[in-house]
């Protein structure tokens, strides 16, 4: 099973344990020998279920926006996202250069056509900017992708 993860960034550290043990809790449903994670490794809910994955035993596959993608990221997640990349099965790129919204989404729409399902950490909300969460849930959802959406009761974003 191919499983694909978008969501929220910069969610504070009660979010943070909710929605760490929601994306633990929901890959158990798989077994380690079928589950291939695929995820762009950005701080939050990418990089944390593509952890959950390799935790359970399952495989991960990342996806790269774009060549400048690692350097948009903020400098505390790098090793992170470093280690993360070096334990990928396999890795997908875009072909695009510059890390923008576009590429963003582009990696994302390569994300979701690549998966059987897609997990999304969101609270229902228009994206704050091309390529947030709901544009991606919204992608996966018209190209027939099931997308199960993982937010915590009582959760906000900033």
């Amino acid at each position: 099973m191919r499983i694909g993860i978008t969501g929220h960034r910069g969610l504070s550290d009660t979010a943070e344990r909710q929605v760490r043990q929601e994306l633990a809790e929901a890959v158990k449903a798989y077994s380690p020998d079928e589950l291939v994670g695929l995820s762009c490794i950005a701080d939050g809910p990418d990089a944390w279920f593509a952890q959950a994955v390799l935790d359970h035993g399952g495989r991960v596959e990342v996806i790269v926006p774009a060549a400048e993608y690692r350097n948009s990221l903020p400098d505390w997640h790098h090793a992170t996202y470093d280690e993360l990349l070096g334990r990928a099965s396999d890795v997908h790129h875009t072909g695009l250069d510059e890390s923008t919204s576009q590429a963003h989404m582009a990696g994302s729409e390569l994300l979701v056509g690549l998966v059987d399902e897609m997990l999304a950490v969101w609270d229902g909300q228009p994206a704050r900017g091309y390529g947030g969460t709901a544009d991606v849930v919204a992608y996966a959802r018209r190209t027939g992708v099931p997308v199960r959406v993982l937010w915590p009761a009582g959760t906000s974003r900033d």
